[in-house]
Order: structure tokens, then C-alpha cells, then sequence
């Protein structure tokens, strides 16, 4: 014969419904939270990254006199430029082997001269959207 105690042995239905429903509800509160933060960090590293272009360019510039044009682009950074204007005191103004893209996935825009900067140049990540003229664009201060 079995006693009371040897029938209550694990859980009932109910309690582990009641268990799922509980974490349910704290995971619909919490990721939300998360996924925010995330999409702030993504954000802020593009600003990051930006502003390591524009330090660079600005580099660039006061070594030859010039921006990198638009056809040059932000390779100008990495590579020595072989179409005209060639720099006249160029040197590698980023570290790596490529151009780093956007938090995204996307590759950074720069234009020179610059449509919002006539007299400098504009450059920008196409944010979370992949799309470049929209909201989510992210430019240069």
C-alpha cells in the first residue's frame, strides 16, 4: 500500500503550467529591455566608428593638403590612392587590412564634397535599415 507521501513525489500540471506562464510573462518584460540596449549599442558603436573615420581624415588631410575624393573614398585611408590627385605625403591612417563596416553589416557612405558639408565632406552608415536617406541613417556630427 502506498502512503500519502510516496503519491506527492514531483508536479502536478498545474504547477508547471503555472511555472511557464511565470517565466513567460518575465521574458516578455525583460526582452524587450535587451533588445533595446542592443540596438543602443549597435548605435553607439557607429558613432564610434564615424568619428575614428573623421580623426583619420582629418589626419589625412593636413598630410596632403586634401581630402581623399569621392572616387578615392575612405580606402584612401588604408591604401595609397593611384587615381589623381595622387597624396603627396601619404601614410596608412587605419589599422587593419580592410575598411570596417557598419555595425549592420553595411558598408560606411562618404561623399566629398559633401552635399550636407559643401565644404567638407558627408559621411555616414545606413543604420538598421540598409537604406540610405531614411531615419535610421546615422551621420557624422
Amino acid at each position: 500500500m502506498r502512503t500519502k507521501r510516496e503519491r506527492q513525489e514531483g508536479f502536478t500540471l498545474i504547477e508547471l503550467l503555472l511555472v511557464v506562464v511565470i517565466i513567460g510573462l518575465l521574458a516578455a518584460i525583460v526582452a524587450p529591455r535587451l533588445l533595446g540596449r542592443s540596438e543602443e549599442a549597435r548605435v553607439g558603436a557607429a558613432k564610434a566608428q564615424i568619428k575614428s573615420f573623421q580623426n583619420a581624415l582629418a589626419m589625412y588631410e593636413t598630410d596632403n593638403g586634401r581630402l581623399p575624393t569621392e572616387q578615392q573614398g575612405l580606402l584612401a585611408l588604408l591604401e595609397r590612392p593611384s587615381a589623381p590627385p595622387e597624396p603627396k605625403s601619404w601614410k596608412k591612417y587605419l589599422d587593419g587590412t580592410g575598411l570596417p563596416l557598419d555595425p549592420w553589416g553595411f558598408e560606411y557612405k562618404y561623399r566629398c564634397p559633401g552635399e550636407l558639408d559643401p565644404d567638407g565632406y558627408d559621411l555616414w552608415s545606413v543604420g538598421p535599415d540598409g537604406q540610405d536617406g531614411t531615419d535610421d541613417d546615422i551621420r557624422k556630427p
